[in-house]
């Protein structure tokens, strides 16, 4: 079977690599045999990363990235020689939450420019040698947020429902090849991000964190459940995969059932 129709020994770029969402799905999916490039603005935390995933037997090697520089985004393919791309993983993500009167212009601008206008230009540099091979995925960490909204989130919302034209987009312009796009929708995820939220919320709203988790995050959930990361990277294996090469310009949202309202 030739290397352009099964999803074994792939190299992965994950932006925002070093912990959170990133790391987990770098552990899983290095597990299965890929090799991981943990992207990361922080080169000490892609570096012990790196260290933490060769620990458990993943190849992994570091790449200090700030995916709002034009420069480093655009030298990537000749900065990761040897190795060429093979999935991108669009996951680096901030959040600020405030009412759009007092919301910061700079802060909004920062928002999308980490998580849509980067993903574009990550996708530009690396989709020629992904069309060379005729293999490429790219797979957008998106969020339950890219298909409805909340209060006082503008710039992420905004951002996150980008992402969706913008693969919708991609996959009419990737149809002569075997490149795919799209992009995975969770509810929330336990991350260190989403810990900060429930405490942040907490103190705002003078409540305990566990009625914040059950009151506020979880309660729209009919599964009352937050997801787990395995969730995401199996999801993410499954679209590498040969048999899901039709499957692209596709909205995955994974949210126990929160949108089926």
């Amino acid at each position: 079977m030739s290397n352009s129709t099964h999803a074994k020994n792939k190299t992965i770029l994950i932006t925002g690599g070093a912990s959170g969402i990133g790391l987990g799905i770098a552990q899983q999916l290095g597990a299965s045999g890929h090799k991981i490039i943990v992207a990361d603005m922080n080169m000490d935390a892609a570096e012990h990363a790196a260290a933490e995933l060769g620990a458990q037997g993943i190849s992994a090697r570091a790449l200090l990235l700030d995916v709002t520089n034009p420069q480093q985004v655009s030298s990537l393919p000749d900065t990761l020689l040897p190795d060429t791309v093979d999935v991108l993983i669009n996951n680096a993500g901030i959040q600020h939450v405030s009412k759009l009167e007092d919301f910061p212009a700079d802060k909004w601008q920062q928002l999308i420019n980490i998580m849509l206008v980067a993903p574009a230009m990550l996708t530009q540099a690396l989709l020629p040698s992904m069309r060379v091979k005729n293999y490429g995925r790219i797979i957008n960490i998106g969020s339950v947020h890219s298909v409805i909204a909340s209060p006082f989130k503008s710039a992420y919302v905004a951002a996150k429902h980008g992402l969706l034209g913008f693969s919708k987009t991609i996959a009419l312009e990737t149809g002569d090849c075997d490149v795919t796009i799209n992009t995975l929708c969770p509810a929330y995820v336990k991350t260190p991000l989403v810990e900060k939220q429930i405490a942040s919320q907490a103190k705002e709203h003078g409540m305990s964190e566990e009625d914040v988790i059950n009151k506020i995050m979880l309660e729209p959930m009919p599964k009352k459940s937050f997801i787990d990361i395995d969730e995401l990277a199996s999801s993410a294996a499954f679209l590498m995969d040969a048999s899901a090469r039709n499957i692209t310009g596709q909205t995955i949202v994974i949210d126990g059932g929160w949108t089926a309202r």
